[in-house]
């Protein structure tokens, strides 16, 4: 008789079959504090709905087919003409339909709009993020168009509508649209102003003929972008769409698609404008970096919540994996070295989500007329950007080491977990531009560091360790009056800004446990930046354990 040498055992099942939303503590906490009461119940029933549909086996396997099928560009048809079309798996349509169906474009139209759509962003990401990059690019762009009423008015009701369509159609003729952008240019990078792409005025008022080549093109497939271009009166903002009202397709070629390091899902893309590139004029010639400067917050902040999502679910898979992994005489999450590792990953994410939640509720209170709000998004919006983007790929990398080899290999959904994690730390701005962009607030807008330094002060006394953190953050601001110097730590700097701003809002917020182990290393060591450091001491049963996730 044959010996059976093929029995599975010791194995965690695959997580799935649970609610992505009410698992998340830390989310599902954030959620009920800032939302108004009379809301509340509303929200939840819409987050709980979408948490379900995010942690079924379905949209799983949707994710995995997104990312298994990359986008195929189809410049011509079979007989010579112009397509310029991208083709996508199934499984991103339906992704992406989810997606808008639940409202992840239409904050600006809902009361808390930012909070719930914020919290559906960060559930349904972590289905997929490729496909959030059209989502984030919509919801980001009806600041930008506000800039001149007619041009919201005829595309912001289709912009934060809930129907997705994927043909090319006019304009007039779709329920709902999507938006991608065209900023960056080869020799310029995040240096716009170096742009070259040129706009010609033409006869009809606000139209313009666009020349010219953009590097970096996101979702090519979208209804219309917002892009820079070199009018006769400076770089100004343009909307690009790619069908014309006549229903004829607008001169939009696309040379090729990115091979990129993760985010496969989605296809970004190299453009060119051949001169007969019709757009129109978003606000006055010359100030296209006030014109699009809304729609970089925006975009800043789901890159914050890009990376906590992701975060979070790098967090759930390897706890999960412990829980059910015996190894040495017991569960892995029963060891202590293991646990010490699980604990600090859990307080990493849940500082993230805890600040991108908070972000969220200030871009509600913001646009209600919160000086405070508007101001402190000034700051803390890069500094965020900056730090938890950074986080993630290090999260990302130690969640998977504790899975073995099996995060290693490509069906453990691990390592498309750390191929994502960089690609929120470059977009809208690496870490330099952040880390200037945090020098030019402080030197330029006082009123942002008083709102900060007002927001850290909501926590004052709470906690030993953070207060001495404000008063070390506040000698080194002292330095401000040289620009060199400064500049020179300028990193230093904004990941101390981010590191109190965290501490302050986990002090008011999270779990005494949480809230101890972050400020114990993050603020009141000798702390490295690496995981499983944590004093053993703490009370990293009870972190593990809120982390957990259901299933």
């Amino acid at each position: 008789m044959a010996a059976t040498t093929h029995t599975v055992t010791n194995q965690a099942p695959p997580l799935v079959g649970y609610d992505v939303f009410t698992a998340d503590a830390a989310l599902a906490e954030a959620v009920a504090r800032h939302a108004a009461p009379g809301h509340l119940a509303e929200i939840r029933a819409e987050l709980g709905e979408l948490g379900r549909a995010a942690g079924s086996s379905q949209a799983q396997r949707w994710g995995v087919q997104a990312n298994e099928n990359r986008p195929v560009l189809r410049t011509h048809d079979r007989y010579g003409n112009r397509l310029d079309e991208v083709e996508f798996h199934p499984a991103y349509h339906r992704l992406l339909g989810h997606a808008v169906s639940a409202g992840l474009t239409g904050a600006w139209r809902r009361p808390d709009g930012h909070l719930r759509r914020a919290a559906g962003f960060m559930i349904w990401s972590q289905v997929d993020a490729g496909h959030g990059c059209p989502v984030s690019m919509t919801h980001a762009a009806v600041p930008a168009l506000r800039a001149d009423p007619e041009l919201a008015a005829a595309w912001e009701p289709r912009l934060t509508s809930d129907a997705y369509e994927p043909e090319l159609l006019p304009p007039g003729a779709k329920p709902g649209a999507l938006f991608g952008m065209g900023m960056t240019e080869k020799q310029g990078g995040s240096d716009v102003r170096a742009n070259t792409t040129r706009a010609e005025p033409l006869a009809e008022e606000g139209a313009y003929a666009l020349t010219g080549h953009k590097w970096f093109c996101s979702a090519p497939m979208s209804d219309g972008f917002l892009v820079l271009a070199q009018a006769p009166g400076g770089l100004t903002c343009f909307l690009l769409p790619r069908m014309l009202p006549d229903g004829s397709r607008n001169a939009f070629r696309i040379q090729r698609l990115k091979d990129k390091l993760g985010n496969h899902s989605n296809a970004s893309a190299e453009v060119e404008f051949d001169g007969s590139t019709w757009a129109r004029r978003v606000g006055e010639e010359g100030r296209g970096v006030a014109a699009i400067i809304g729609m970089v917050a925006a975009t800043r902040l789901d890159c914050v919540l890009g990376s906590a999502a992701l975060m979070r679910q790098a967090v759930a898979q390897a706890v999960h994996h412990a829980t059910h992994r015996e190894a040495f005489g017991g569960p892995l999450v029963g060891k202590p070295l293991m646990r010490n590792v699980l604990a600090d990953l859990a307080v990493e994410s849940e500082a993230a989500t805890v600040l991108g939640m908070r972000l969220a509720a200030a871009m509600d209170a913001a646009g209600t007329g919160s000086d405070h709000d508007r101001m402190l998004l000034r700051l803390a919006v890069p500094a965020a950007k900056y730090w938890v983007t950074k986080r993630a790929t290090w999260l990302a990398a130690e969640a998977l080491e504790c899975l073995g080899g099996n995060g290693y290999v490509e069906e453990s959904g691990m390592p498309r977990l750390l191929r994502e994690a960089p690609v929120n730390s470059v977009w809208e701005g690496s870490g330099n531009v952040q880390a200037l962009d945090v020098l030019r607030a402080l030197r330029r807008d006082p009123g942002a560091l008083d709102a900060f330094l007002n927001e850290l002060g909501r926590a004052r006394g709470a906690d030993h360790r953070l207060d001495r953190a404000v008063k070390d953050l506040l000698t080194e601001l002292g330095d401000l009056a040289d620009p060199e110097t400064m500049e020179g730590r300028a990193r230093r700097l904004v990941e101390r800004m981010a590191l109190v701003l965290q501490g302050s809002l986990l002090v008011r917020y999270a779990p005494p446990a949480t809230a101890d182990a972050f400020c114990a290393s993050r603020l009141g060591g000798d702390w490295g930046g690496a995981f499983g450091t944590l004093p053993p001491t703490l009370d990293l049963r009870s972190v593990v354990e809120r982390a957990a996730p259901a299933g």
